[in-house]
């Protein structure tokens, strides 16, 4: 199926909607305050849309479908590595917010000094060039196999980059946050478009079983995902998570901390439900294939299932609807990685270290002109330098869980040192990068085996160096912690005074309100003289309903591989 005029009108029209509500958005811009953290004043509804859209991009269906076309639905778990971790995402939230900085970047330098929060604003960047060339050439990807492979995939990237800059240059985070929310609708409903479609054709799940080898429906199978792989790949996303630049921006700016854990948790259920939906249309495509349908009985790249779909399934303007929505996806976290990356080097490189005593004027354009150079790097990415786009999304996924050592064990362990982090950072990816060298691989591959081993280096290094060498400065050790014990919503600013964070402690413990997460290693010291229940009853409450969430979604999507 090539694309229709329909498709070309809905398309435009799409875009310019998306367009102008970008800029509609930047119109509000005044301060750097605005642009690269929407005021901390998002509610709960356009967190849950930001905390999705952020955190799904087009290369996502991509890279899955692919997966599971080549090794069946034990594949999911490539991207629902992070379905255990997402209950943990409601006792992360509030720790985003007390941070009470711009940048993780920021955080990482008040807890282990100056030049370790260059070297994570380095790596940080590095993230940003990766993923942004990880989604356009994801995009370019479907997008191209849709139009039956006549536009290309660089001239899709490069026409998503002029489109997404027009407004995200302009409007920062409240643009990218707004744009989220409406394109987040279309990408729930067309997440599951190609089922209905595709399902008669290859008759059902009986027609997909007499096609596809057995084992390609089981979800951990020795030819595709073992438990073991399920498990590393879970461990890799909760502790990624909190060394993951863009969550500052994308979980602590909501107008409450209850909101931040809204927003982060069920925006990113949200997504594991969707993860289903390009899964299906994985195994679907391996089915018509196997039957020969369209003249097919093989695909020269893996990563060609979705976009095949959508070419042969998809009707007049329906195509251009998911096209549209793909683009828009990209185009949006491409934009909140385009902020995040200039809040990045303005205030953790240039207004620091740099040029300092400006205008915050001065300093907003700093961050739109850094965040476009950022972006071009990864546009540069993507046109030259990705092969496989499930390699590259690991390979960031991965590196992020080895600099997430050092920001989780510092927010978890007061004695974790500078030194101590910069090493167990190294030795990571020394181990990482040099097994897979031995093994005459990709340095961008992920293998489980390969992983633990780095890990575990990773956090042996951390605690042995750390208590090797001397502890941070007490008193700013004492700021760092005391911001994280105390609330937001009962100090916005700064606290103050021994006696006024112990009554705030003592007053959050008896409300339920305690952080489980700062205070893991001395629970009983957190509680306050309460029990563990009371005390921290809202982070246990939200974490055991996301547990079944969670294990629900797992049950539902076995019983309907089992029908």
């Amino acid at each position: 199926m090539k694309i229709a005029i329909a498709d070309w009108i809905v398309m435009i029209g799409y875009l310019v909607i998306m367009v102008a509500i970008g800029l509609a958005a930047a119109m509000k811009v005044k301060n750097t305050k605005h642009y690269f953290l929407g005021d901390r004043k998002f509610g709960k509804w356009l967190m849950i849309g930001q905390s999705f859209g952020i955190g799904t991009h087009a290369e996502m269906p991509v890279s899955l479908a692919g997966a599971v076309y080549t090794t069946g639905m034990s594949g999911i778990w490539f991207h629902w590595k992070n379905l255990f971790a997402t209950p943990f995402y409601w006792i992360m939230a509030p720790v985003f917010r007390r941070i009470r900085r711009t940048t993780i970047g920021e955080m990482t330098e008040d807890r282990y000094g100056i030049w370790m929060g260059m070297v994570y604003t380095t790596f940080a960047l590095a993230y940003f060039t990766l993923n942004t060339a990880s989604m356009l050439k994801g995009a370019g990807k479907v997008i191209n196999q849709a139009a039956g492979g006549d536009i290309g995939v660089n001239n899709v990237v490069i026409a998503m980059t002029v489109i997404f800059i027009l407004y995200s240059f302009f409007g920062g985070l409240i643009a990218t946050a707004w744009t989220d929310f409406f394109q987040g609708f279309l990408i729930i409903a067309l997440s599951f478009m190609l089922i209905p479609l595709g399902w008669s054709m290859v008759g059902g799940l009986d027609g997909m079983r007499s096609s596809v080898e057995v084992y390609k429906f089981s979800l951990a199978a020795p030819e595709g995902i073992t438990i073991w792989i399920i498990f590393m790949l879970t461990l890799n996303g909760l502790i990624g998570i909190m060394a993951q630049p863009h969550m500052l921006a994308a979980v602590g700016t909501g107008k409450d901390e209850k909101t931040c854990r809204i927003g982060f948790f069920y925006g990113n259920y949200v997504k594991r439900i969707c993860t289903v939906g390009w899964a299906l249309v994985g195994i679907m495509v391996a089915a018509m294939v196997a039957k020969g349908m369209f003249g097919t009985t093989s695909l020269a790249d893996p990563e060609d299932a979705f976009g095949f779909a959508c070419r042969h399934l998809l009707f007049p303007g329906a195509l251009g609807l998911l096209i549209a929505s793909i683009m828009a996806a990209n185009m949006s976290t491409c934009s909140a990685f385009m902020v995040d990356s200039g809040a990045l080097f303005t205030q953790g490189i240039f207004k620091s270290h740099l040029v300092k005593d400006k205008t915050d004027g001065y300093y907003l354009w700093v961050g739109r002109i850094s965040g476009f150079v950022v972006t071009m790097l990864g546009v540069v990415y993507a046109l030259f330098f990705i092969d496989k786009v499930l390699y590259s999304f690991l390979l960031t996924e991965t590196l992020a869980t080895f600099m997430g050592v050092s920001i989780l064990g510092g927010v978890l362990w007061k004695r974790a040192n500078r030194w101590g982090a910069v090493s167990s950072l190294v030795v990571a990816m020394i181990v990482n990068f040099t097994l897979y060298y031995s093994r005459g691989q990709r340095l961008d591959n992920w293998d489980a085996d390969v992983f633990c081993m780095a890990l575990i280096s990773g956090i042996v290094t951390l605690v042995v160096v750390s208590l090797l060498t001397p502890p941070e400065p007490k008193a700013k050790m004492d700021s760092f912690f005391n911001r994280l014990q105390v609330s937001t919503d009962v100090a916005e600013n700064e606290p103050s005074g021994a006696d006024e964070i112990l009554e705030v402690q003592r007053a959050a413990a008896s409300s339920g309100t305690q952080s489980l997460l700062v205070n893991l290693l001395d629970m009983r010291k957190g509680a306050m003289g309460h029990s563990l229940w009371k005390a921290y009853r809202t982070d246990l409450r939200g974490f055991l309903i996301g547990c079944s969430l969670a294990a629900g979604l797992v049950f539902l999507t076995w019983m309907m591989l089992n029908m």
